[in-house]
């Protein structure tokens, strides 16, 4: 077996001259000249057959397997680190996994989603926002991996691959009275009845409103919102009705007294991974996609199942 040998100094070099912003400022802190750190770059490059470096005049912007190489740097050093830490009886600061969390996905699920990272032990550094902006962050390297409630679209221009995680079918909360009330003849009992819906750009509000529509469904649109922890404040306050996945029953139950009244299996809400890997090999990361596609669908057969054995009555 062929054993291919890494020059861990050029990889310092490397991994210096990007933190530090250049060659000039890497090659005072080693206390070697200009030149020297510059040809140990160049042999790195020729070492691993790839530049890592696009040269313009006298900047050096790193190249797509730069990143690359510099995120493993950073983390073969990070350990490096932990190590004399932990020698010394230091604590140890927990190896980071960067998430993006699409605006989209309700918290919840996100909580679900990333409970095995945090079982790995893995420090999470999440970041929520459009789906579009999270895709240029994860272009770039400075995330790991998206979860949404969309695939990433073939015309993207993102050199990126979806991973699905699975799907769960939908159902409807409301405060234990309010329930009561609508459960009988659901889903007629929609009908001006107050609703509570994800904005118009939310996945879930894309099919739920043909829904609605095939069903002659006209239900009262009491609020339009975004954050859908805010959403589920406002139906715990009794201001409406929330649909959300039935993956998450239990947490709505347990955490906003909200009771499920009704279920549509034809509404569906689906979840991926999107990274820049076409196999994931991130230990973080194949932990939550293992977890999903095991855990999604008996996870949601049972969040129903107990809500709809459970009587719902005033607290």
């Amino acid at each position: 077996m062929t054993f291919e040998w890494l020059n861990y100094h050029h990889l310092l070099y490397f991994h210096l001259v990007v933190r530090e912003g250049g060659i000039v400022p890497a090659a005072k802190i080693l206390r070697l000249s200009h030149s020297t750190v510059s040809g140990q770059i160049r042999q790195l490059e020729e070492s691993l057959g790839v530049p890592l470096f696009d040269r313009s005049g006298r900047r050096l912007v790193l190249t797509e397997t730069g990143h690359l190489v510099h995120r493993y740097a950073s983390e073969i050093f990070g350990l490096g680190r932990e190590m004399m830490t932990a020698l010394r009886g230091h604590a140890v600061e927990r190896p980071a996994l960067r998430v993006g969390l699409s605006s989209a996905i309700p918290k919840l699920v996100g909580l679900v989603l990333l409970e095995p990272a945090l079982q790995l032990g893995l420090r999470l550094v999440c970041a929520e926002d459009h789906f579009e902006r999270l895709i240029g962050r994860l272009a770039t390297h400075d995330l790991d991996v998206v979860l949404t409630d969309a695939p990433l679209p073939a015309a993207s221009g993102v050199k990126a691959y979806n991973h699905p995680l699975g799907e769960s079918d939908v159902s409807f909360f409301a405060t234990a009275a309010l329930a009561r009330r609508l459960r009988r003849g659901f889903p007629k009992s929609l009908d001006q009845a107050p609703l509570i819906v994800p904005t118009s750009d939310a996945t879930l509000r894309r099919v739920l409103d043909p829904w609605l529509e095939r069903h002659g469904l006209e239900p009262s649109i009491v609020a339009e919102v975004q954050d859908s922890a805010l959403a589920k404040a406002f139906a715990s306050a009794g201001h409406g009705v929330l649909a959300a996945p039935t993956l998450i029953a239990t947490h709505v139950r347990r955490r906003y007294d909200l009771h499920v009244f009704g279920r549509v299996r034809e509404l569906r809400e689906r979840f991926y991974a999107v990274s820049t890997e076409r196999r994931v090999r991130l230990p973080g990361v194949v932990a939550i996609c293992e977890h999903a596609r095991v855990a999604l669908r008996p996870l949601e057969a049972a969040s129903g199942a107990d809500e709809a054995r459970r009587p719902s009555r005033r607290r």
